[in-house]
């Protein structure tokens, strides 16, 4: 059974921008509910329950329970509009669903086991998730909040697109049928190499005739003969003495 998530609102009679500034002023958001054959009405929301509303998943995902009223109005959040620096949200849309139409909606992907998978037990392997959310087509009795992504089996250098997803019946994703190159990449898993340049012949040579300038020519030992040596019976005289 699905979850039921409840918000609540009231008409809203004054309109326009000053109205609707006017409303903010006293902590309430201006909103708009449309579709399913009906007129549009003009409501409004406590500023305080939008943000805790909006802190939840299932508030941009999932179809929610509209009171406004005395009566329960089945909608999906279309459209909200935040301020461009301050936390404040401006402006909502919603629309009405109706239970013999199909839905269009985005909803989020979650990931599961992937620390139990071999790609997951494998040092040095990166697991991208190149999306979090899925663009799907269904009606209003089979939306799903979520839908699972199961990475127990993913192995490196594997890729899950989006034809690997399970989805629940009744549930599809329009994208797949507009042909193969829209089957998009939802994970990957890459092993990392690190590449290290070899050094250059004239590098290490350069560094061993740098090594050997080094050493003091007086600490050079010079071969029998060679000259500048000292004569060998010289040496054994100055150990005698």
């Amino acid at each position: 059974m699905a979850t039921i998530h409840e918000i609540n609102a009231e008409p809203r009679k004054d309109m326009g921008k000053g109205a609707s500034r006017r409303l903010r002023r006293t902590g309430k958001v201006p909103a708009i509910v449309y579709g399913a054959q009906q007129q549009p009405e003009n409501i409004e929301l406590k500023h305080l329950d939008t943000q805790n509303y909006a802190k939840h998943e299932w508030f941009f995902s999932a179809i929610l329970d509209l009171k406004l009223a005395g009566a329960t109005q089945k909608v999906l959040l279309r459209d909200m509009q935040r301020h461009p620096f301050k936390p404040e949200i401006m402006h909502i849309d919603f629309q009405r669903v109706s239970e013999n139409e199909a839905i269009r909606i985005r909803v989020p992907l979650h990931f599961l086991n992937q620390e139990k998978s071999p790609a997951g037990k494998t040092s040095g392997v990166v697991i991208s998730h190149a999306m979090t959310e899925v663009f799907i087509s269904c009606l209003p009795r089979d939306l799903p909040e979520f839908i699972p992504v199961d990475l127990v089996e993913l192995k490196v250098g594997d890729i899950v697109h989006m034809s690997d997803l399970t989805l629940p019946e009744g549930v599809a994703i329009p994208e797949l049928k507009l042909g193969r190159e829209h089957d998009h990449a939802v994970v990957t898993a890459q092993e990392v190499k690190i590449e290290v340049e070899p050094v250059a012949a004239e590098v290490v040579a350069a560094e061993g005739a740098v090594a050997g300038a080094a050493v003091p020519a007086s600490a050079q030992k010079a071969p029998p003969g060679a000259p500048g040596a000292a004569p060998a019976a010289a040496a054994k005289d100055d150990k005698k003495k």
